[in-house]
C-alpha cells in the first residue's frame, strides 16, 4: 500500500508541471485576447458596408478612400508628420549626447539629474502639459506647431537617453580609447567608433520618440494653437460625432505605422547584435 502511495505521489510530482505550463499558456492566451480582440474588432469593422459599426452589411474599401479625399485629415497627417519628425531629430541628438555624458563621465549631480530624467518619464501628463502651456503664456509665445515640437522634445529626450544609456551598458570604452591613441580626433572617434557600435540603440530611441509624438494627444491639445491641428487632435474632433467606420479606418492606418516602427525597432537590436 506505501508503495502505491508513494507511487501515485511520484506520479502527480511528475505531472504537476506539465499542467502549470498547460495553465500558463492559457492564462497567455486569455491575456492576449484581452489585449487584442478590440483591436481586431476595429481592423474588421473598418472593411465594414455599413455605417454603424456594431452592424456588419459587407465588405468594402469606401472608408479608406473616404480618407484618402479628406484635405483636412492630410493636413493634420502633415502637421504631425512634421512635428514628430523635427521632435524626433532634436531629442534623439540632445538624448544621445546626455547617455553619453551619464555613462562615461562622473561629475557632480549626476545621480539627481538621472531621478529628473525617470521623474519626467513616471510624471502624468496633465501636469507637464499644464506646466508648459504656462511657461508660454509666461514668456509670450505664440501657440503653434513651434510650442508643440518644443513639448515633445521635452518629454521624448528622457525616452531617448533611458534607451541609449541602455544601449551603453556593455559598451567597451577602450575601443574610443585605441583609437584616439592611433590619432583619431574626438569628432573622427565619435562618428567612426562610437556611433556605429551604439546605433541600434540611438535608432531604438528615435523610433520610441516617433511614435510617441505622432500619437500623443494631451501635451499637444494643451500645447496646440487654432491653426495647428496633428493627427490625435483631428481624430478627437471626428470621434465627438461618433465612431464611424471612417475613424476605423484610420486607427488601422495607425495601428499600421505602429508594427512597422516595431519590426523596424527588432531589426535594428537583431542588428547590434
Amino acid at each position: 500500500m506505501k508503495t502505491d502511495m508513494m507511487s501515485r505521489d511520484v506520479d502527480t510530482t511528475y505531472r504537476s508541471p506539465h499542467a502549470t505550463a498547460h495553465a500558463l499558456r492559457l492564462n497567455l492566451l486569455a491575456v492576449y485576447l484581452f489585449l487584442y480582440a478590440p483591436i481586431l474588432l476595429l481592423v474588421v469593422f473598418s472593411f465594414n458596408a455599413s455605417r454603424v459599426s456594431a452592424v456588419w452589411r459587407g465588405f468594402t474599401l469606401e472608408w479608406y478612400g473616404k480618407l484618402l479625399r479628406d484635405r483636412d485629415l492630410w493636413n493634420a497627417c502633415w502637421n504631425s508628420l512634421v512635428v514628430a519628425g523635427a521632435a524626433t531629430v532634436v531629442a534623439t541628438t540632445i538624448g544621445t549626447l546626455a547617455a553619453l555624458a551619464l555613462e562615461r563621465y562622473r561629475f557632480p549631480g549626476r545621480t539627481t539629474f538621472t531621478s529628473v530624467l525617470y521623474l519626467t518619464v513616471i510624471a502624468p501628463e496633465i501636469i507637464m502639459a499644464i506646466s508648459l502651456l504656462l511657461f508660454y503664456a509666461r514668456i509670450q509665445l505664440e501657440l503653434g506647431l513651434l510650442t508643440i515640437i518644443i513639448a515633445h522634445v521635452a518629454f521624448n529626450i528622457s525616452f531617448v537617453t533611458l534607451v541609449v544609456q541602455a544601449r551603453l551598458r556593455d559598451f567597451d570604452w577602450r575601443l574610443t580609447e585605441a583609437a584616439m591613441d592611433l590619432g583619431a580626433t574626438p569628432a573622427s572617434t565619435f562618428f567612426r567608433v562610437t556611433l556605429p557600435l551604439i546605433f541600434p540603440g540611438v535608432l531604438g530611441g528615435a523610433l520610441l520618440a516617433f511614435t510617441l509624438s505622432i500619437d500623443d494627444f494631451v501635451i499637444t491639445f494643451f500645447t496646440a494653437g487654432p491653426r495647428a491641428t496633428t493627427l490625435p487632435l483631428r481624430v478627437y474632433s471626428m470621434v465627438k460625432f461618433g465612431v464611424t467606420p471612417e475613424i476605423n479606418a484610420l486607427s488601422t492606418l495607425l495601428l499600421l505605422n505602429s508594427i512597422v516602427l516595431v519590426l523596424l525597432s527588432l531589426k535594428a537590436q537583431r542588428y547590434g547584435k
